[in-house]
């Protein structure tokens, strides 16, 4: 369970009058385990999934990972990449639990296309197929011209020609605006 330190401090000085020791011996008999500063997992078998939107938030699982995720690429992906906005840069953490990597997108598309799935009964969100992709090539350089783009989705990102027609373009089209960037531009007309 992920806990904060001040709440596992608050239920220590309770019972202890060094909740602080006890929280330092705790971690080092291997009781609670340090994710980052500040925040703690009682269970090291805890999947990154889980603890990316704790890490840094408010936040959802997308862009390499969520496509992986979904097998639109065809690469395994072990850094959890994670969407957030209102953030300037890209934060990255290295944890025991994995690397986790966080970029901006625009606070206006934040909240579309993004599910709760589970796993071990724990829930975390993550941006659906056409979501990730979105979000993806907001990140990318400008693109200019179609043929570009099916260079950067079908070469470089290799994803297949069938998968890529069965994204929804509906969606696609209904949020590619709010990026306010050309890639989606050039991304919705494709479908």
């Amino acid at each position: 369970m992920i806990r904060t330190a001040t709440e596992i401090l608050s239920n220590l000085g309770h019972r202890y009058s060094q909740p602080q020791m006890k929280l330092r011996l705790m971690t080092q008999h291997g009781e609670i385990f340090k994710v980052i500063r500040g925040l703690y997992e009682t269970d090291m078998n805890t999947s990154g999934e889980v603890l990316a939107s704790a890490i840094y938030g408010p936040s959802y699982l997308s862009f390499e990972y969520a496509l992986s995720r979904h097998g639109l690429i065809p690469e395994r992906v072990s850094l959890f990449t994670s969407a957030s906005f209102q953030k300037n840069k890209t934060k990255i953490y290295k944890t025991p639990f994995g690397d986790f990597s966080y970029s901006a997108i625009p606070a206006d598309v934040f909240s579309h296309g993004v599910s709760i799935e589970n796993t071990d009964n724990r829930p975390y969100s993550i941006a659906t197929c056409e979501k990730a992709l979105c979000d993806k090539l907001y990140k990318e350089s400008p693109i200019t011209s179609k043929r570009r783009m099916e260079q950067l989705l079908f070469e470089n990102l290799r994803i297949e020609q069938n998968d890529f027609r069965n994204l929804d373009f509906n969606f696609i089209q209904s949020i590619a605006p709010l990026y306010r960037k050309k890639n989606l531009y050039i991304l919705s007309k494709m479908g």
